[in-house]
């Protein structure tokens, strides 16, 4: 079968597409990739690890309208000729179409061909959006509705053949929410691939730099949801008891300067370092030189019925974690065993569940070992995208 997949983004960027395109081709399909480029100059056809890669050119302000997908038709207008071009020239099957803010311009694409359709919901989009910087301005409160885009996730999820969720939290979520059948909803969770933690070539000036620290990691975007003002909190007390403790964060966003300031303010800087963001490539190597990872996210709808990447990516080198105790987090946790849970936003149970880890060496190393045994046998690519492979399969 010809996939179809719609991405508008750039490609290579997002770990969720390339996992599921590569479960896809493995079980025989062929993946068509409709994706962006923001440059004037670009490979317009391209094969990446299987994946046929076909760029379409697209200018920041075109990309910037797509804020306001569900406010004014433009975007939609404008994206839906690039799709139906696609659909066209490459003779594809059925359209996978990745996340909602590009769903109208593909319905509208697909209105005459009428191909078969599945929505993959990377998040909980129109719950995440209230917490968005743009959406909070003057303008964005203007011209974005987080209720339009509720309501236009539940008509597309509706009139899909099928819809893709992240965690069984989200599916069940979903399914109280807009009465669908339940077998129409599919779970992929954003888990690793084999190939992020197999024959890795590490970046030995990473874990050298690192080597006489004990270091907690954080890799990914740093905005305020993401709970890092908990962890700077919980620091002070730390290094009381902890004098080579080191947090690295790998990742940014535009909430940085707020982090900076509040660890100048609580006289920390020198036991930071604000990494920014780096190639995937060298996240093995940040987790190799780790001794604990976090995910401190902070309670909300989205937060609770969501993983973040880089806890299998953290799991999967036998980094244990620390994780807010947000549901799917909880729920992870408390399955495979392979971190502890705090409360979310309370530095002080933080700096507890801390010690607790940093003080039992053989509690820190059993979890280790349940880190690598859950990615091994129970959370890689290749067993969570079974449900995901029967359904084009059958």
């Amino acid at each position: 079968m010809k996939i179809g997949m719609i991405l508008d983004a750039p490609y290579p960027t997002d770990p969720r597409v390339t996992n599921e395109a590569k479960a896809l081709i493995s079980s025989g399909h062929e993946v068509f990739l409709f994706c962006l480029s923001f440059k004037n100059k670009f490979i317009t056809n391209e094969i990446i690890e299987g994946i046929n890669v076909v760029r379409f050119q697209c200018d920041w302000i075109t990309y910037k309208l797509s804020a306001l997908a569900y406010t004014f038709p433009f975007y939609k207008w404008i994206m839906s000729k690039k799709i139906k071009k696609f659909i066209n020239n490459y003779k594809v099957d059925v359209l996978h179409v990745h996340d909602i803010q590009i769903a109208s311009s593909v319905y509208s694409a697909n209105s005459k061909k009428k191909l078969d359709t599945v929505l993959d919901l990377h998040e909980n989009r129109p719950e995440i959006m209230k917490y968005y910087k743009h959406v909070n301005s003057f303008l964005g409160k203007l011209l974005i509705s987080p209720l339009k885009w509720k309501n236009a996730e539940e008509k597309y999820c509706k009139i899909s053949n099928s819809v893709v969720v992240v965690t069984e939290l989200a599916k069940k979520e979903l399914i109280e929410r807009i009465k669908i059948d339940k077998k129409k909803v599919i779970v992929f969770s954003n888990s690793v691939s084999k190939s992020f933690y197999s024959n890795i070539k590490f970046d030995q000036q990473i874990i050298k730099k690192y080597s006489k620290y004990f270091m907690l990691l954080y890799l990914g975007n740093t905005s305020e949801r993401r709970g890092l003002m908990t962890v700077l909190k919980s620091i002070p007390k730390i290094i009381n008891t902890v004098p080579n403790f080191k947090f690295v964060i790998v990742g940014s966003s535009s909430f940085d300067n707020e982090l900076l300031k509040t660890s100048k303010t609580l006289n920390i800087l020198k036991y930071i370092d604000f990494e920014g963001w780096k190639n995937e490539s060298l996240f093995p190597s940040y987790i190799k030189a780790s001794n604990l990872a976090i995910s401190p996210l902070l309670p909300n709808l989205h937060h609770h019925t969501t993983y973040a990447n880089k806890i299998f990516q953290y799991m999967s080198l036998g980094c244990p974690i620390l994780c807010s105790d947000v549901e799917a987090q909880k729920s992870l946790l408390n399955t495979h065993k392979v971190g502890l849970l705090f409360k979310a936003g309370d530095y002080e149970d933080l700096i507890k569940i801390f010690f607790k880890l940093y003080l039992n060496k053989d509690l820190s190393n059993k979890l280790s070992t349940n880190c690598i045994d859950a990615i091994k046998n129970h959370l890689n690519n290749d067993i969570i995208s079974k449900n995901l492979v029967n359904y084009y399969n059958e």
